[in-house]
This record gives C-alpha cells, structure tokens and sequence, in this order.
C-alpha cells in the first residue's frame, strides 16, 4: 500500500492530537502490528494512541477523509491475525482507553472503556460480589473492546455462554467518525434490529468499539476443581455425559492430551499430581450442593472403570496448580514450537463421531505429526494444533498445513461444525469461511460491510474481501 500515510493527514493528526497521540517507533510498530499469531510480518506505519472516545471519532473521520486503512488493536491475544497489521495499516490500540465507572448495584451492570482489561474488570466487581463470567487463560492482557469484537468463548461457556450474552450496551465510532450510542443499559428494549449484534463479533471491520455497559451476574459459591485422567478422547466424552447426570453446577469441563502436558512441563516446570501417564486429561470446576452426594458420584467414577485416576484440590492454591496445567497449553506450544492452530466447534452430540474420524484422518494422512489437542469439550469446542517437525523449515510447514486445513474443514462441514469457535477469522481463516457460511451469507455480510465502511478502512481483509 504505497502513501498509506499521506503527509496532508500526518499534518492533521500533529496539529489536532496530542504529541504523544501517534508513533512511528519501530519497536512499537513491531509490538502493536501484530497478535499472538506469528504467520504474518507485522507492517504497520504507525499506533495511535486515543484517550476519548471523541479522539477516536476524529481519528476516523480523518482516515475515512484520506483513505487511511485502519486495524484496530487491544490485548493482542487474539489467534487468527484479525489484529495484525501487515499492509502499512495504522494501528489503533484502545491501551489507553482503560476507565471503569463505579458498578451499579441496583441492574447490575458497569461501563468501562474498551481498553479495560478483562481481569481488572473481574477485580473490579468482585469487590461487590459481582462478576462479568468472561474467562479465559488470557484474562491478564486480553481488552473488553477485543473480547466483544470477537465475541469471545473461553472456559465457562458452558455455564455462562458467550460474551455477547453480558453486553448490555455499545458505544461504537462509525468509520466516517460518527458515535453511537446503542440501548444503554436496558435490559429490554424491543424496538426494531438490535444494532449491537452487527459489531460484537465483527472484528473491528464495521466499527471501533470504545466503551461498553456490562451485564453482571454474582460471583459463584464454592468450586471444587477436579483433575481426572481417561485413556482417549472417546473416554473424556463418556465422563462429560456422566458430569452432566451429577450432583454438580458444571462452571467448566476442560480437557487436554497427553501431548499438551508434555509441552507444559517442557515450557513450565508444571508437576502432574498424577504417577503414571495418561492418555487424556479432564479439568472440572463445579459447584456442588450436596457432599456426600459428589464423594458417592466420585466414588462410583472408579467403581465403573470411568477413570484411571484423579484428584480434587483441597485448597485455593492446589486448584490454580490444576488450572494452571490447563492454562499454560497455549502460551507452552508456542514457547516449544510452531503450532498451526485450529480452533473448530461441533455440535456437544455429534463431538465423539467426529473426533473419531479426526483421529483416523491423521493417523493415516500425517501419522508422524505430532497432533495437540486441547478444548472446551462441554461447548463443542476443540482446540486442533499441529506441531511442527523438528528439522522442517517453517515455510514448509505452512505449505503442509495449508494442505491438510481444507481436509479437517470439509469434516467440520459434514458434521454441522463451525470452522472458528472462538478465535475468529482474521486474515488465517478467511480462505475457508464458505465451509461455515452460505454463499448468499456471503453476499450479505458483504452488503453490510459496503454500507457501514464504503471506503473499506476499518480492519480491511480481514474475514472477506470485498
């Protein structure tokens, strides 16, 4: 993209913003032009820094006005490039824009800015006795604006579903710099489509989200945190249904293979309270009523041949070490390897057919592929990742992977599976996005997008090209 930044909107954005608004540092660029996924050279040609809502407003009108593409950024932690900057983009990072208002007791709910970060919101309420159930390993660094705009999953989906169900309101800028205001926080408010839809999961190509009403709900009671160990996938299925029949408020039922653990305690030093090996682990959280009704449940797990082993922390500190075995898969893959992530969802029924026939897709097309698996298995979720090979250079790699997507995607589609669960499309997933949408889906995601964004600067290329 030559003359991305032309000198008339430089001379705008000094003698309009504050000195230390944009920068064009190269350490900064290198930081802000990219996410968690390293597929991509990050590229941008500079980050703008708003404090306002009004800032980001002027921001727009400015690049809309001079053709300025624009990625918007926040946490960063996002897995499929939908934040990376890699055409001479400007970057607009939301770090800034980290305000909370008090909570409001009465409808539980609070405004933060979009910059806020996940975990400082949860700080935040729990103070009240309150929580917004967004959760997730990168609750440290991941942004609020970048949890709705991707209408992020994690590991309570099952107990508290997606982000867009704890969004009551929207402040979003337009790309020609207009502000909206959308329902506030009203929990009821039927009067014709509901705009918020149309920007939460929408990747920052339809607007910029700057602030956010939140809808709270109380912290949970007590959670017992289990750790078990099954021989396979089709063992962790079997004890989901068990969970499902037992005296427990399922908050997350989360599993990983044997392979995952390894590169934990490869990247970590994590101990497995566990002597002997396994082919699959189960992390559960759960709220149980009834003692002696879960000790029995556990009892009969063993009695039926259910599980190898397991343990049930007894403390606070023993259940973060469980948690942590589960929360470090992402961040120990990528300090250990190159993983090529997947990130697909199923229907919770159809998950055992489908896993079944995965495993023998790879068993016989890339039967020396070491194959991590991970999920939120109580959501349909799976988390596909494919090492890669010592000794293979990491073009040809992608070049293998490249090839083998269209195979585990044409098995998301028979299915009824989605290609993205919770990472979206982004620039890695854009190619297969017809696995998953219709071609008349297609055309109106298109047509929405020409109406909201005529120019095409906001996040252009990412999930279709228009």
């Amino acid at each position: 993209m030559a003359d991305v930044l032309p000198e008339a909107f430089l001379r705008a954005v000094a003698e309009g913003f504050p000195a230390d608004f944009l920068t064009r540092e190269p350490s900064e660029l290198q930081e802000y032009g990219r996410d968690w996924t390293r597929v991509h050279t990050p590229a941008p040609s500079a980050v703008a820094f708003p404090r306002t809502t009004e800032e980001v407003a002027r921001l727009l009108a400015l690049c809309d006005a001079h053709r300025v593409p624009v990625v918007p950024s926040g946490g960063r932690t996002g897995l499929a490039a939908g934040a990376v900057a890699a055409r001479g983009e400007l970057v607009l990072s939301l770090r800034r824009m980290t305000r909370m208002e008090p909570v409001e007791l009465l409808g539980n709910t609070v405004r933060v800015q979009a910059g806020a970060v996940t975990e400082a919101v949860h700080q935040h309420c729990a103070e009240h006795g309150l929580t917004w159930p967004v959760d997730f390993a990168s609750k440290g660094s991941s942004q609020v604006g970048g949890n709705i705009a991707t209408n992020a999953g994690g590991v309570k989906v099952i107990r508290y579903g997606l982000t867009r169900q704890w969004v009551l309101g929207l402040q979003v800028v337009t790309a020609q710099g207009k502000v909206l205001e959308l329902n506030g926080s009203l929990e009821k408010n039927n009067t014709g489509v509901d705009l918020r839809q149309l920007f939460i999961g929408s990747e920052g190509t339809l607007g910029i989200i700057t602030e956010a009403t939140l809808k709270l709900t109380p912290l949970p009671g007590k959670q017992d945190v289990f750790l078990f160990a099954v021989p396979d996938v089709a063992a962790v299925l079997r004890l989901f249904r068990e969970a499902r029949r037992a005296p427990l408020l399922l908050s997350a039922y989360e599993f990983f293979t044997d392979k995952c653990l390894a590169r934990v305690q490869r990247h970590r030093k994590l101990r497995s309270p566990f002597e002997a090996p396994s082919g699959c682990y189960v992390l559960m959280e759960a709220e149980g009523k009834d003692a002696a009704a879960v000790e029995e449940w556990l009892g009969s797990l063993f009695e039926r041949g259910l599980v190898t082993d397991g343990t049930l922390a007894q403390s606070p500190s023993q259940a973060s070490e469980l948690w942590a075995l589960r929360e470090s898969i992402s961040e120990s893959l990528s300090a250990t390897g190159l993983p090529h992530k997947n990130d697909v969802s199923l229907p919770v029924a159809g998950l055992e057919a489908f896993c079944s026939e995965l495993d023998a897709v790879f068993r016989e097309r890339y039967p020396d592929w070491e194959i991590a698996l991970f999920g939120h298995i109580g959501d349909g979720n799976l988390h596909i990742n494919i090492m890669k090979p010592e000794g293979m250079e990491k073009a040809e790699f992608l070049a293998h992977t490249k090839q083998a997507d269209p195979t585990l995607f044409e098995l998301v589609r028979k299915h009824g599976g989605s290609i993205s669960a919770e990472h979206g499309i982004g620039l890695l997933k854009k190619d297969y996005l017809s696995y998953s949408r219709s071609p008349a889906e297609l055309e109106m995601l298109r047509t929405l997008k020409r109406a909201l964004d005529p120019n095409n600067i906001l996040n252009p290329g990412k999930i279709f090209d228009v």
